[in-house]
């Protein structure tokens, strides 16, 4: 693997000479891809909406994170402006993980930084393949970057290793400690008058290996014969969590449960959770949306908000309910009128996604997950399971959406400010880039995608098989990311505009705020400014974009270390793959049995291989690789310290 050597901003050429001084400027934040280039966003994005390119060699050292000032160079990259670094306003990076390798060097867990860096001062305790906090030293004068150890984490090739250097590196909040547990223990409810739904039939529907439980569903006959009343009852977190309380700074401070595979990081202290949670056979506290709807076609025709007493009569998980949906066989322990509850729920759920998809033309881009099993305690990676949702899912989905899209509709009635879900329209640039690799690598035609009907067709066209996955990923690369605003605007993916989050308030802050303002109104108490909230949102959202990134940076070192294992073990390193994207150095391939990307550099394949168009041909026998192909791979490298992974084509697939 090629390494990247960066000369340190203070090194670079200043805009001395005429020639450079002349040419235009602007100042934005920096990223830097996996691959090495880079691309500024513009801070004054109103007079400059277009990101600027800029190829490796004209970073000047620059890394992802710093706030530059960029000179415009000749020409374009095809999609927009390019330019040269010539000054770092303000880094970014100060600190972050790395691994001991031989000779006084480190490599970064983050990609975007230089592939290797010298180590200056002492080791402080660590040896090779050793995880280390380090300080990022900028140097004033010639010479390269260099780190400075702060402190060593742990081992490498751990489980337990590998997480706590994930946490490091995207510095996620340590878990609650022992005494502060203690005291969440203590805290009792707040009063608040409560409806009585006690008799209802209610049940919770969650993971088989779920920790929490925070929703449930309940159904009844409705006000007239052709209604049936469904009631989305949340664990009422607002009685427990008082806004500016000792709990709600601890909540803020997180934001979000960080979700690792084999360990979780709550948002609020788990003696907590245990006393909030909706449990089975007792009398729960709930925030309750109670729905009436058509029996016949699953539409909505009112709802109500009310805080509720509910009584659980059965956890329920998804494997079980999907069972008894797909084979009509049922536990021993549900009798006939348990049974019939579950179908009715099952046939109103699947109207009401139905009639969701009619009218609100929501796009469906559910795609299987590939799961790291893992134990910390045992310090064993167990393997890797695809998970796909399916109706037992769809089921609780379509009610939590219907009482998310409720409770944004009631914030904007009764003036209230909360914090909603947005994603904005896709780029139509990205959009077009995205039809001609279509076109061009897929024989599809997708047609005019900015019209939704037209890209509604083209994702439900789309037909079964490995490739699907593969497009649909395409797709939503190419849309913007969801967030968090203090004002409503349009949900593209759920064709919403008045939407908002309020059914996961024990791992979601978002939701807890929005369970406080409701708590704080219906008890006439002073509620968050509008103000606040702008603030907020934008908190939020970095938060929530930085605990994926944990997530995705601790699955893809894991799946590696799984790889290796069984390499070692079995000696299988074997694996179907589809290219996804064709570089000037390689392409790089979805390995779908184990969920990474693998690359394949361009001197691992045969002969004489070079990039023409869309494609990488061989010169010699004019075989070809382009995007969509299936090729067979034996894994030839694994860097577990930058989470990647090589390849070498055995033969052609199919």
């Amino acid at each position: 693997m090629s390494k990247r050597r960066f000369t340190p901003p203070h090194k670079r050429k200043k805009a001395g000479n005429r020639r450079e001084q002349e040419r235009p400027t602007l100042t934005g934040l920096l990223t830097v891809t996996h691959s090495g280039c880079g691309f500024v966003k513009p801070d004054d994005a109103e007079t400059f909406p277009q990101d600027v390119f800029i190829p490796p060699q004209n970073l000047r050292g620059a890394l992802d994170g710093d706030q530059v000032r960029v000179a415009f160079a000749p020409g374009e990259n095809g999609k927009g402006p390019v330019g040269d670094v010539v000054e770092v306003t303000e880094p970014g990076r100060k600190t972050f993980v790395g691994e001991v390798l031989a000779g006084r060097v480190v490599r970064p867990l983050d990609k975007s930084l230089p592939d290797e860096l010298p180590i200056t001062g002492g080791l402080k305790g660590a040896k090779r393949g050793d995880w280390v906090k380090l300080k990022l030293l900028r140097g004033e004068n010639e010479y390269e970057h260099a780190v400075k150890i702060a402190s060593t984490i742990g081992p490498a090739g751990s489980v337990k290793g590998d997480l706590d250097a994930v946490c490091a590196e995207f510095e996620l909040p340590p878990p609650y400690s022992a005494e502060e547990d203690a005291a969440a223990a203590q805290t009792l409810p707040r009063e608040m008058e409560r409806e009585d739904f006690r008799k209802r039939f209610t049940v919770t529907i969650d993971p088989t290996d779920a920790k929490d439980f925070d929703d449930a569903l309940s159904i009844a006959p409705g006000k007239k014969r052709n209604l049936l009343e469904i009631g989305v009852h949340i664990a009422d977190v607002a009685a427990w969590v008082a806004p500016k309380s000792q709990l709600d700074k601890g909540a803020y401070q997180r934001c979000f449960t960080a979700y690792l595979p084999g360990r979780t990081l709550p948002m609020l202290p788990k003696s907590l959770t245990a006393l909030i949670s909706l449990h089975e056979k007792a009398d729960c506290p709930a925030h309750s949306v109670i729905f009436q709807i058509e029996r016949a076609t699953g539409r909505i025709v009112e709802y109500r908000r009310c805080h509720t007493l509910v009584r659980i009569a059965k956890r329920l998980d998804y494997e079980t309910v999907q069972k008894f949906i797909d084979t009509g066989k049922a536990p021993s322990d549900w009798n006939a009128t348990f049974q019939s509850k579950i179908r009715m729920l099952t046939d109103i759920t699947r109207k009401m996604r139905a009639l969701r998809l009619k009218e609100d033309r929501f796009l469906d881009l559910a795609l299987p997950e590939m799961r790291v099993l893992c134990d910390e305690n045992a310090d064993t990676v167990s393997g890797i399971a695809a998970k796909l949702q399916r109706e037992s899912e769809f089921m609780v989905e379509e009610c939590m959406l219907a009482a998310n899209n409720a409770i944004g509709h009631e914030l904007r009635k009764i003036g209230v400010a909360g914090l909603y879900r947005i994603h904005q329209e896709p780029d139509p640039d990205k959009l077009d880039e995205f039809i001609g690799q279509m076109e061009d690598n897929f024989a599809l035609s997708p047609g005019d995608l900015s019209q939704r009907d037209n890209c509604l067709k083209f994702i439900t066209s789309l037909p079964e098989g490995p490739r699907k996955p593969l497009i649909l990923n395409m797709f939503l690369r190419a849309l913007p990311r969801a967030a968090y605003s203090e004002k409503p605007d349009l949900h593209y993916g759920l064709g919403k505009t008045f939407y908002c989050h309020f059914t996961s308030p024990i791992r979601r802050y978002p939701d807890l705020v929005t369970h406080q303002q409701l708590w704080n109104y219906d008890r006439k108490q002073r509620t968050r400014p509008a103000a606040s909230m702008a603030a907020l949102a934008e908190l939020v959202s970095l938060r929530e974009e930085n605990n994926d990134n944990a997530y995705f940076a601790a699955s893809d070192r894991l799946k590696l270390r799984y790889l290796a294992e069984q390499l070692e073990r079995t000696g299988e390193n074997f694996y179907e793959g589809i290219i996804a994207r064709i570089t000037s150095g390689g392409f790089l391939a979805e390995i779908p049995e184990v969920g990474i990307y693998g690359f394949i550099p361009k001197e691992n394949l045969p002969y004489n291989t070079s990039r023409r168009g869309g494609k990488m041909i061989d010169t010699r026998n004019r075989q070809s690789y382009r995007v969509g192909d299936f090729v067979y791979l034996r894994l030839s490298m694994i860097d577990t310290a930058r989470g990647s992974a090589e390849f070498k084509p055995v033969s052609r697939s199919r």
